[in-house]
């Protein structure tokens, strides 16, 4: 019995795949939809009849970046159960082994809403969207750490995790990007430490 033959993506698939190599690689800007259309094997219309315009189809290349993220994410959570610090920590490893891989240029969700200012943008939506659960997220975690400012802690933890995908893309893997772990655990234990007791 031969065995089933491949199913060949179809157009939608291989255009966004396609678009999602691009758009990282390029920006979302300097890519058009004909260059998208040719390396995809496909059709403009293909592509407006699946994602409407090039700025959904940025949306949808966004949705799938967030994604990948919050699964990476959710990854080094679950290596943890019930410890945020190690949690954290681990996110922080996760992100700094992300951002050694060749070829990676940041955050695709920063760099989206460094290139589209405009508010009502649909990939500057995803971005925002995203960015608001991931602020959540860490509030929530330490809140669960007993910090005594968890709302400033999470926020601390956001910028440094901005600032790791930024200034990976100046640097390398060698640079600051290298120190944020060690930055994370100094943040997490200067606002988790017991305060000491004022003397008479």
């Amino acid at each position: 019995m031969s065995p089933p033959a491949k199913v060949a993506p179809k157009a939608a698939e291989r255009i966004l795949a396609t678009a999602a190599e691009l758009f990282y690689r390029e920006g979302t800007r300097a890519v058009g939809v004909d260059e998208i259309v040719s390396r995809a094997g496909t059709t403009k219309p293909s592509l407006y009849r699946a994602f409407g315009s090039k700025d959904q189809l940025i949306a949808a290349y966004l949705t799938v970046e967030a994604e990948g993220f919050r699964a990476r994410f959710d990854a080094a959570v679950d290596a943890h159960p019930g410890d945020p610090r190690a949690q954290i920590l681990a996110v922080f490893d996760a992100l700094g082994a992300q951002v050694a891989e060749p070829g990676r240029r940041g955050c695709a969700l920063t760099n989206a809403a460094v290139e589209y200012p405009a508010a009502e943008h649909p990939g500057r939506l995803v971005t925002v969207e995203h960015k608001l659960q991931l602020r959540e997220r860490l509030r929530a975690m330490t809140k669960a750490m007993d910090a005594r400012k968890p709302k400033k802690l999470a926020d601390a933890l956001l910028l440094l995790i901005e600032g790791v995908y930024v200034s990976s893309q100046i640097f390398g893997p060698d640079g600051p990007a290298g120190a944020a772990r060690m930055a994370a655990e100094a943040l997490i234990e200067a606002h988790t430490r017991e305060a000491p007791k004022e003397t008479a």
